[in-house]
């Protein structure tokens, strides 16, 4: 499993880009960056969409997405999936018509650029040949996490935002190679991630003790970027030899 890394920053600077995780080439993991990373056959190369929640961070590259393939490659189409309130907030406060072109009926109801498809968290779906299974999270809106299992077993875990949770680690109860999980905020900033429905480092070390089996890889996602040295200290204190901040751009081999 490849993991192609387009953002990963909790907020947008110069060089700092929101969460998007391509899986293979074709799955993305969140939407908050495409355009700005793929160029024209990368982007067409992408067929599902999960995403995780409606914040703007999380879906603002799909409208400038259904553009490019309307104007190049019409006859692609995307599927968009996550849970019915999500779709919901998605098709009546972006896809709207006023804010941007309704691509779900573009360029025909019968063959739409986008595909809103619903999902039930804790039933298993076959997307694109992987394993998908969505677990609800516990963020400030509705909210869920992944778990993709690819054709050879390798599977990934990505909470997407999320405060203290329950549900998604019992994903970790069979071996989980590799886990996207956010670290929002520093310690000191306790009381707002939770508020918010974020985690810190310390937040993120009480979670690890609820899980049965410790995933082989912690790929730190989402840090506010005027915090990120400050949460890798507090990262490192952890003593897990296995946390690695996530760098935009990069590339993993799950």
């Amino acid at each position: 499993m490849r993991l192609r890394v387009l953002g990963s920053s909790g907020a947008e600077f110069p060089g700092k880009r929101t969460p998007g995780f391509l899986v293979d080439d074709c799955l993305l993991l969140d939407a908050g960056t495409i355009g700005a990373v793929l160029g024209e056959e990368e982007q067409w190369a992408i067929k599902d969409i999960m995403l995780t929640h409606a914040h703007l961070d999380h879906i603002k590259g799909i409208p400038f997405l259904a553009d490019n393939i309307i104007l190049k490659n019409s006859g692609h189409q995307v599927r968009i999936r996550s849970m019915a309130p999500i779709l919901k907030v998605l098709s009546e406060n972006l896809l709207n018509g006023a804010i941007w072109p309704d691509f779900t009926a573009i360029p025909s109801k019968e063959a739409p650029v986008l595909l809103l498809e619903d999902i039930v968290p804790m039933k298993e779906y076959e997307i694109s040949g992987y394993r998908v299974t969505a677990y609800e999270v516990s963020h400030s809106v509705p909210a869920v996490g992944y778990v993709v299992e690819d054709s050879a077993g390798k599977r990934l875990l990505y909470t997407g935002d999320t405060g203290p949770t329950m549900a998604i680690w019992a994903a970790c109860e069979s071996r989980i190679h590799a886990a996207i999980i956010e670290v929002s905020m520093p310690n000191s900033m306790e009381e707002m991630a939770i508020m918010t429905g974020h985690l810190t480092a310390g937040l993120l070390g009480s979670e690890l003790g609820k899980m049965v089996t410790m995933p082989d890889r912690i790929l730190v996602t989402h840090p506010k970027p005027q915090y990120v040295s400050i949460i890798m200290g507090e990262l490192g204190a952890l003593g897990h030899g296995n946390i690695e901040l996530l760098k935009d751009g990069e590339v993993y081999e799950i």
